[in-house]
């Protein structure tokens, strides 16, 4: 799979938690945080199961199943984890703060992915360094309309800003090494045990929440969840960190047109300004993407015609 195939995938991730803002919020009304994570994951983790008995079925056992397995289970373990802690607080967050300064705060992300990477001895060029901050900007344009002051549910969401980066960067280093689907199935076990377990301790479960929370929780756990989450891993087996933050960071766009769309909210100048800037700092990712496979193309013509 090419570099620029990767990323679409990845454009498509965005597009799927883009569209799922709204489903998040309304489900909040039904049930608590960690109930409708836990259950988000839950159906996520059995959408994946048609699949994997599909593939496994095509395939044939190799040799050393069983540490693959493992691996895959370790990774999926420490993977959801991070998602978990992730997760959780940008739903308590919501809570606490307003939706538009949430989307923000949570997007820093497109920042502290590099800054991460050079601790990790990665290379950034400068071409990531101009994206992400044409894509800060135009987050913040987009999405904070009110005076920016510092609450407890900001601070939430900037710890989880941090955690998402970790996510993302652990993400880029498993799935180049263990089976991209069976990552994703242990991370949304382990995600789901993990958010069911701390609703039973701090709130309440009803059958009529759930049943309010019904169409939220499917697309949330289905789409949000099964799809999308196993495309970011998917994505990240052939597109770099640093990229992959600027791209899934396009899911405040595609929350924005998805409110135009669905629920009638009207874009300003503004708005549609920071959307500009942003995709703008998404297609400058793809420069190099596009550059090699020109390059490759070139190459391949050379050589067939010295041959």
């Amino acid at each position: 799979m090419s570099a620029l195939k990767s990323n679409m995938l990845l454009v498509l991730a965005a597009a799927i938690w883009g569209l799922a803002f709204v489903a998040q919020r309304v489900g909040m009304d039904y049930v608590g945080p960690f109930t409708f994570n836990g259950i988000r994951f839950v159906l996520g983790s059995f959408s994946l199961l048609p699949l994997m008995f599909y593939l496994r079925n095509k395939s044939q056992p190799a040799a050393g199943n069983h540490n693959t397995i493992r691996e895959a289970v370790k990774a999926g373990f420490f993977a959801g984890l991070v998602l978990f802690i992730a997760a959780s607080l940008q739903q308590i967050g919501l809570i606490y703060t307003t939706a538009g300064k949430a989307a923000f705060i949570t997007c820093l992300y497109i920042v502290f992915v590099p800054l991460f990477g050079i601790l990790l001895r990665q290379y950034v060029g400068l071409s990531i360094w101009l994206s992400a901050m044409l894509a800060l900007i135009g987050l913040y344009l987009l999405c904070v309309k009110e005076s920016f002051t510092v609450s407890y549910g900001d601070m939430l969401q900037l710890v989880g800003a941090l955690f998402w980066s970790v996510h993302i960067l652990l993400i880029d280093y498993y799935a180049a090494r263990v089976d991209v689907l069976k990552l994703s199935l242990f991370q949304f076990i382990t995600c789901a045990v993990l958010s069911m377990a701390t609703a039973l301790c701090f709130e309440t479960i009803t059958l009529a929440g759930i049943h309010g929370a019904l169409i939220p929780l499917l697309y949330g756990g289905i789409f949000s969840v099964g799809i999308a989450y196993t495309l970011q891993v998917v994505g990240q087996k052939y597109s770099p960190p640093s990229h992959a933050a600027i791209i899934l960071s396009m899911e405040t766009v595609f929350a924005t047109i998805g409110g135009y769309l669905l629920l009638d909210e009207r874009l300003g100048v503004r708005e549609l300004f920071g959307c500009s800037l942003m995709l703008t700092g998404m297609l400058l990712t793809q420069l190099q993407s596009i550059r090699s496979v020109v390059n490759r193309k070139t190459n391949k013509q050379a050589d067939a015609g010295n041959n």
